[in-house]
Formats: structure tokens, sequence, C-alpha cells
């Protein structure tokens, strides 16, 4: 490794939206590199999980080292492919300019039938002023012109801004567990260099280790003697638990202390669902499988949360709806863990009123996660839910239809800008809380699959929030509290008092389901009582004796009513909490 000076080496990530062939590209470079053999089984190389292969997205980020000569100097490429962004790509694209980070532009696809690379070019240049002469018009799928990729990752992208006199400075950006090596952690050196038989420390937890081996991935791991800054690769050093490799730590030489690399800025949650196991028998194993997967990926924030329905799990937040699907399916196939995963909710705020609450909680603004902690309305100044800046891109003959979605929605309209003659680009401030589960899925089935949707993260605003009780017979289902907006509170709570007519057993009573908020009815639904026929022997004869035996199994009912306590099955939750309301 010590053959690479600083300047022969690149660092690039391949970014982009779901479904645009990042992974079929860095199949092709691994090829290109002579990394991997030329093969017709070369698909989704660097995606190894189930889930990869199965929905064919990236999860988890992979990290390859190429050797690719070109102009007679042989360079050193460390790619790294990243998890398909559900949305977010042209937020992405914004950080990287802000950072002042090299960005390629690089057409996929180009041999499909529909294909226009020129209409995409102007679009490209339109939206992100870049010109489109920039643009690389590639087919993955066939390898056309894809070593002009490799080429302009070499003369666009700066080699890394590295001091290889100075002491070890080694960032740990991602890291798997081996259950017989312990923790392996993917680390890029900033500083100095790492070799075998070295003495480290980690910033975080301040515990000193001594590295068992060193090595680059290749897309598989291949030992090294030692790498040198600018590089990156993996490490190994007798981390026995997973909490010791955290992502963004710093690694230093003992005795040799430096100031640690500020590391990664924290993904904030956008999406929280309740997870629990289907038996409380499986709490433990289902514990030990949340923490080894949170390890991988960070951006995953754990509550432990407790239900008298469901017994006792975890509120987890996720970065989106598909984020939170693909968890799920992982916790199942690799850990066989079979939960109750919850409707998705996001998190809202609240304004305190009083200095004696303020004093209580300890701040002023308390951040919600859990609709059953939704503060009552004296207790606050003013609510707050969180908001998205959505990009939707479609063609011009779907406006309408999509204008009129998005207000349904309570979107704002901030922008309308034509790319050209076909396609429009519109811009709406959403609530968070409207898009979240099944927006994307309405917009491509009134688009006929042909619009985008983008969103980034803009802040809170005030919002008319409400919290609304599901009572059984008068009783409060702490599990079933929701909040809403009180423009929808009808359409949401008669939407779940109808779920729950259709799940829950006939009782020898009459059920009442009701929505309300605070004293206040909205909706309600009734399950009829099972009925027994006591007039069966009553052949003819007096009247009063048909009305004395209804008058008597009426009292009977009415008392039944009072003492009888309504028992929800489980699977009657599942299939109310599983589901969004149609809003």
């Amino acid at each position: 490794m010590s053959r690479f000076p600083v300047e022969d080496i690149r660092n690039f990530s391949i970014i982009a939206h779901v479904d645009h062939g990042k992974s079929t590209l860095a199949d092709r470079l691994l090829e290109l590199t002579g990394t991997i053999d030329k093969t017709t089984k070369n698909k989704q190389v660097l995606d190894k999980l189930q889930v990869e292969r199965e929905r064919g997205i990236t999860v988890k980020a992979q990290t390859a080292s190429l050797f690719y000569s070109f102009g007679g100097k042989q360079y050193l490429l460390n790619l790294i492919d990243t998890p398909g962004i559900q949305a977010q790509t042209v937020a992405n694209f914004f950080l990287a300019f802000e950072a002042q980070l090299s960005v390629i532009p690089v057409i996929n696809k180009i041999d499909l039938k529909n294909a226009d690379p020129e209409r995409v070019g102007k679009q490209i240049e339109k939206v992100f002023d870049i010109p489109s002469d920039e643009c690389i018009k590639i087919s993955a799928k066939f390898g056309t012109n894809v070593d002009s990729v490799l080429q302009a990752v070499i003369e666009r992208i700066p080699p890394p801004k590295v001091h290889r006199e100075n002491p070890l400075k080694a960032l740990v950006f991602d890291s798997t567990f081996d259950q017989y090596r312990g923790v392996i952690a993917n680390i890029a050196l900033f500083d100095g260099m790492v070799s075998k038989g070295d003495k480290i420390v980690s910033a975080h937890s301040k515990k000193t280790y001594e590295v068992n081996e060193v090595g680059i991935l290749n897309p598989n791991e291949q030992p090294t003697h030692k790498l040198y800054a600018g590089q990156v690769g993996f490490l190994i050093a007798g981390m026995k638990d997973v909490t010791e490799a955290q992502i963004g730590d710093t690694l230093y030489l003992h005795n040799h202390p430096v100031e640690p690399l500020p590391g990664f800025k924290s993904a904030k949650p956008m999406v929280f669902a309740g997870v629990y196991p289907i038996d409380q028998s499986e709490y433990n194993n289902l514990k030990s499988a949340i923490e080894k997967l949170t390890l991988n990926d960070s951006s995953v924030t754990v509550h432990r949360d407790c239900s008298l329905a469901l017994g006792a799990g975890w509120r987890l937040g996720f970065l989106g709806l598909l984020h939170m699907e693909v968890f799920n399916q992982r916790l199942e196939q690799e850990y066989n863990a079979s939960v109750i995963l919850t409707t998705p909710t996001v998190p809202y705020k609240a304004v305190l009123s009083s200095a004696k609450l303020i004093k209580e909680y300890k701040e002023k603004e308390i951040t919600i996660i859990n609709p059953a902690q939704f503060p009552d309305k004296s207790k606050v100044t003013e609510y707050l839910e969180p908001v998205v800046l959505g990009t939707v891109i479609a063609p011009t003959e779907y406006t309408g239809k999509i204008m009129a979605l998005c207000q349904a929605r309570r979107a704002i309209q901030k922008n309308m800008t034509f790319i050209d003659e076909n396609r429009v680009m519109l811009k709406y401030l959403f609530p968070l809380n409207e898009i979240v589960v099944d927006f994307y899925d309405s917009l491509k089935s009134l688009s006929s699959g042909y619009a985008s949707f983008d969103y980034e993260d803009a802040g809170y605003q005030t919002a008319e929030l409400i919290k609304m009780d599901i009572l059984l017979n008068g009783n409060i289902v702490e599990e079933l509290v929701t909040v809403v907006h009180r423009e929808k509170a009808y359409t949401v709570g008669k939407s779940i008092c109808e779920r729950l007519k259709d799940s829950l057993p006939r009782q020898l009573f009459e059920i009442a389901i009701q929505a309300a908020v605070g004293s206040k009815v909205i909706a309600r639904e009734t399950v009829k009582a099972y009925r027994k026929n006591v007039l069966a022997k009553c052949y003819g004869g007096d009247i009063t004796r048909k009305m004395k035996l209804l008058k008597r199994q009426a009292e009977g009912k009415k008392k039944l009513r009072k003492i009888g306590n309504i028992e929800i099955p489980k699977d009657a939750f599942i299939k109310v909490l599983k589901t969004q309301p149609n809003k």
C-alpha cells in the first residue's frame, strides 16, 4: 500500500435515487478494474444481504478498493456503494454542492428504448446548473462508456487532504460483527498510518486495543501490512462488544492523543413505530437482535416502550417508510425474530405554558414521539408539527391531479417551474404526517408511475393538533390514542372505529366504539350483541307477556354491559395498529 502516494488516491461514492442502477454500475467498475472476473453472475456483487438481493436495492453501504491504470500511472480508487435513497436525492446534491465536493453527473440506462439522454441532460442543466456536456452517458447493464466514469473520477475529483507525517487519526465509518473475530471496523485514515501490532485508543470509549489485522476490501477482506493516510480499509482489534465500534468514532495511537474528528452529523429520524415481540418470552432475543442491527445503522433511534395490550417493546425512529420496512425484514431474515410493527407516527413538539411544567420537564419545548404522552391543551401555548419541502417532477398532463392531491394533504405551494415543454417541477411545503405512509403510492398511481417525489427536512410549524381517544363502552384504550390535525379528526376517527368494529369479537352485550376529542364524541360504531330469541316459546297469548320477557332481557343486558369487561384480542390490535387509516 506504500506504492500509492496521496496524489494517486481518489475516494468517491455513487449517489442516486432507488432503482437507478447504482449497484449495476458498481459491478461494472469492479470488472473494469480487474477486482472481480467478468461473468454473467456478477449481479449486485456488493449487495450481500438477503433483503438487498430480494428487493434489488442497496441497504447497507459497502466499500471496495479498486486499482486502475490511466495515463501511465496506477491509481487507488476507494468506492462506497451507498444505500438507495428513497427520497432526498435532490437535497443530497445541494448538500454536496454546499460542501464544495466534486459532482460528476452520470446518465444511466441509455440502452432503454424510451431513453432520451439529450432531454435528461437539458433537465440536469436547468435544475442543477451543471452544463449538459459534462454529463457522462452510460449503460451500466451492458458496460457502455463505463470507463469514462473512472477517468472522470481521476480527472475531476481531487486527492484526499491528509498528512501522513502526523500521528494516526482514523474515522470509523461502518462496522460489522463476526462471532469468531469480534468487531470488524471500516476505517478511513486522515493522518498517519496503522499496522498490525499497534496499540490504538478509541476517542469515544477511551479503551486501548492491539491491532490484530488491517487490510483493504477488494471487495472481500484482503490483509495488508499497513494502511496509510488517504486510504480506506478494515481493522480488527479485539473489540468484543457491538457497542465498542461506534460509527463516527476516532481511533489514534496509544500515547499520541489527537483532536477527535467531528464524526458524522447524526441523521434525524422522521418516522416512529412501536416494535413488540409477538411472544414476550422472545423479548431478550429481540433486544439482542435490535442492538446488533443498530450497530450497523446508527440512524435508527431506540426508546424503550411498554403497552398494556402488547407488552414490553421499543419505539424506534427511522429515516422513512422504506427504512422501516427494510429494518423489519432484516429482523425476520437475519435474526428469525417475529415482531408486531405498529402504525408509523411522526415526532411532534409542544411549547409548555407554565414555569412549573418547564421545571418538571427541564425544558420549555418538549418532543412527543408517543401519542399517548401528548400533553393537554391547557398545559401548552402551541403545538408544532414537522414539515418537509417536497419536490414533485412529473409530466405536465398530470399537473392538475397532482395539485389536487397535494392540497388534500394540507400542502402549501411554494414554486412551479416548467423544466421543458413536457415536464413540470412543483415545490410544496408538506406536513410530514400527511406524506409518511401512502402519499408516494397515491402520487405514482395518479401519474401512471411517471412522477418522482423528493423531500428534505424543513423544521417545524405551528399546527392545530388534537389528541384523539378511542373508547370502548366509555373506557379509553391507551394503545389506540392518536394525534391528528383538527381538520382530519372526523375522517381518521371514523376510519379507526370502523376498523375496530370489524376486528372485535361480538359479546353478549352491546359494545360502543367511540372516537372522542376531550369530552366530545366525534365518531361512533356499535358492535351488536348476541341476542337470544326469548319469544321463541310464546305462541300467541297476551302481548303483555311478550313485553315482560323483552323488558327482562333488556335489563339483563344493561346490567351485563355495566359489569362486563371487553378483552381485546391481540390480533384485533394488530389489525388496527398496523394499517394506517385512510385520510
